[in-house]
């Protein structure tokens, strides 16, 4: 899978096999044009994150708005604990508020993130976040994003997806 962003390519691999739910709900989005307009918004930094015990290092992404015309309803949530997928470097996995709210919404780490794995403390539910995929090439396309300016965690201006597409 390819996120053809205005910095740069990011290459995904994602992991049909491990995360079924997670993965076909992503690749829908993908193969009906679902993400047409969608943007990395959100820049998460051991530096803007002054009120959270727990810190993390993500970028997230999608279509910013939680009405939009092209989501898709709520998928069941598949945590790490199920799927064995852990949040490292460059894995992408699905934003969400509660269990089973997750749709368009994704992120990908910087560096290693066990607090958002099953368990994990950055949430109180302690349910982590469905991961998905990994970035296999591009990882100084996601810092650079990372480093753009922003207000709070919010990119000033957003990112542009161009397109997201498969790779083969």
């Amino acid at each position: 899978m390819i996120l053809e962003t205005e910095l740069g390519s990011i290459t995904v691999e994602i992991y049909e096999k491990k995360a079924p739910v997670t993965a076909a709900n992503f690749l829908q989005y993908v193969n009906e044009n679902r993400f047409e307009g969608a943007v990395f918004y959100r820049t998460v930094t051991m530096e803007n994150q002054p009120v959270n015990d727990v810190k993390i290092e993500v970028i997230q992404g999608g279509l910013f708005e939680d009405e939009h015309e092209n989501g898709l309803p709520p998928i069941i949530h598949e945590s790490t604990d199920v799927t064995g997928i852990l949040h490292t470097d460059g894995v992408i996995s699905m934003a969400r508020l509660g269990p089973g709210t997750a749709s368009s919404e994704f992120f990908i780490c910087i560096g290693d993130q066990p607090e958002l794995d099953f368990g994990g403390k950055r949430n109180p539910d302690g349910q982590g976040f469905a991961a998905f995929g990994k970035v296999i090439d591009g990882m100084d396309v996601v810092r650079k994003i990372q480093n753009q300016p922003a207000e709070g965690q919010y990119l000033k201006p957003q990112i542009s997806i161009l397109k997201i597409k498969r790779s083969n």
